[in-house]
């Protein structure tokens, strides 16, 4: 029998162990106590103790990278959940899920998210990628909006679009580690920020 699929198994499983260190390199980066003043392939490839030309060989370029760093923090910080937001039949717990499962994501990785944007700053590159994945978030409330409005009657339809940026602004990076500060914890400002949606909505009372 040829070795030859048993040779290919192990290189395969060799990329992914090099793929898998390179993206743990950048995230440790930005978790460093000295902290990040950059995120650059050559800074990520010597951490990770490859050639330079193995980041690109592995990701294709820099914005490759990020979006693999990306889905990394996404998966360690249990982005996986969003799929039992879709799942839940009940529209309002569906959006109370969903707040929860972006909360407990900024928590994750509190840290490296918070040098990650300030980066981006003056990194075009991690600012593209990052307002990316931003626009993602309107366009799930809007889904679960869809089905509150059908169900309770709020939102309204010409509100819709405008109480879906506010709650994605609402759940937020930027919000989450504003009401975090040094004193709230995780479940508290999850909580805080589910009696404002539900206000919004104009169901305060809704069990």
């Amino acid at each position: 029998m040829s070795p030859r699929p048993y040779r290919l198994g192990q290189r395969q499983t060799a990329s992914e162990q090099t793929r898998s260190r390179i993206v743990e390199a950048a995230r440790e980066l930005l978790a460093a106590e000295s902290g990040a003043t950059g995120l650059s392939v050559d800074a990520v490839a010597r951490h990770a103790g490859v050639a330079r030309m193995t980041v690109y060989y592995q990701f294709g370029s820099k914005a490759g990278l990020l979006e693999a760093l990306f889905d990394h923090l996404a998966l360690r910080g249990g982005m996986e959940r969003m799929a039992e937001v879709f799942q839940e039949p009940e529209p309002l717990a569906a959006l109370e899920k969903c707040i929860g499962v972006f909360t407990r994501f900024w928590a994750a990785e509190r840290l490296v998210t918070r040098r990650l944007r300030g980066i981006a700053v003056l990194d075009t590159e991690i600012e593209q990628a990052l307002r990316a994945r931003d626009r993602r978030r309107p366009e799930i409330f809007r889904a679960i909006l869809r089905r509150l409005a059908a169900q309770h009657g709020h939102p309204a339809p010409e509100g819709l679009d405008d109480t879906a940026d506010f709650l994605s602004t609402l759940t937020g990076f930027h919000t989450f580690d504003s009401l975090a500060g040094d004193v709230r914890t995780t479940e508290e400002v999850e909580r805080l920020l589910i009696e404002v949606a539900r206000s919004v909505l104009g169901l305060d009372g809704q069990p």
